[in-house]
């Protein structure tokens, strides 16, 4: 497993992140158990949740999930680097949700509770909030820090003009500010090229990307449709009628040099110079040991040059 520094802070995760959106009704708690224990084995310190995740089980759900799992000890809690979220509502009351200090310190506590934990290594934003001052976001994110609740804060989908201003405001304040930032990014979504990474890199503050595989998209989606897979969503499916020439064009690159889809994939964006981690989010356990597969992928020139052919990026002409 390769690691690198979480932004300007010297803490090392994994360059892969497990996601755990999945977990608890895409995936059952007994196999999201086995993919949890298996991402220690393949050295995978870092895990990203939210507080509303949970699909079938109720929002919440996958945190109590995880909790379960950390509960039967041996060293899991103590090897893992955890990060969730924070925004999101759980009911229609006035109040619950989004960043108000009201709702943060609120949230904070109902997650430690749910993950059976006295600490949230990475908070993050899950969202921007216009309507709650920044001065008040981080006076409550100082709060938790002080009270060893929280060690780092992160955002999720803020734009780079959003992430620029949180950190002066916590600049302001004297704090050490927004660590990391997760936003979606793959060969088909690069829109973070063109204003969030040189932002986030002027302000040393780690990527995390989410949805490398653009919802399966890079998957080899193609070549499971023609053995017959039928598990792909209506939103899949009309992704692939819109990239259809793209992935067709990718799916060749990728049989040309004997590569699977999303081992390459992966193995592109871990290139990157700007990302910190990749977040993968596997339902079964041989996609996170097919997603491992990516660190020792090495892609030509030639092969990068024909990806750029097949999804440039948006400074392209």
């Amino acid at each position: 497993m390769e690691y690198a520094h979480l932004g300007r802070s010297g803490l090392l995760v994994s360059r892969l992140c497990l996601g755990t959106v999945n977990f608890g009704w895409k995936t059952t708690e007994d196999e999201a158990f086995v993919i949890m224990d298996q991402a220690h084995e393949l050295g995978i310190n870092f895990f990203d949740t939210a507080n509303t995740y949970g699909g079938t089980l109720g929002k919440g759900g996958t945190e109590s999930l995880i909790g379960r799992w950390l509960a039967q000890g041996g060293g899991r809690r103590e090897r893992t680097v955890l990060g969730s979220k924070v925004f999101n509502s759980f009911s229609d009351w006035p109040n619950d949700g989004r960043l108000s200090a009201f709702h943060i310190r609120h949230a904070c506590d109902a997650s430690l509770q749910r993950l059976g934990t006295d600490r949230i290594d990475l908070y993050q934003m899950h969202y921007y909030d216009p309507a709650t001052p920044l001065d008040e976001i981080w006076e409550a994110m100082e709060v938790l820090h002080t009270q060893g609740k929280v060690l780092y804060v992160g955002v999720s989908n803020f734009a780079g003009w959003q992430v620029v201003t949180a950190q002066e405001v916590a600049r302001r304040r004297g704090l050490f500010g927004v660590v990391s930032g997760q936003s979606e990014y793959s060969l088909l979504a690069r829109d973070i090229e063109r204003e969030l990474i040189p932002a986030c890199a002027a302000n040393r503050i780690g990527i995390n990307a989410w949805s490398p595989l653009r919802g399966g998209l890079l998957g080899g989606m193609l070549g499971k449709a023609g053995e017959g897979d039928r598990r792909n969503s209506e939103r899949s499916m009309a992704l692939l009628n819109k990239h259809s020439d793209q992935i067709k064009a990718y799916e060749s690159l990728c049989q040309d040099i004997g590569s699977k889809p999303a081992t390459v994939a992966l193995a592109w964006l871990l290139r990157r110079s700007s990302l910190t981690a990749a977040v993968v989010g596997p339902r079964v356990v041989a996609q996170l040991e097919q997603a491992n597969e990516a660190l020792s992928c090495s892609l030509s020139d030639d092969t990068l040059g024909r990806l750029e052919e097949i999804f440039p990026g948006p400074g392209a002409t």
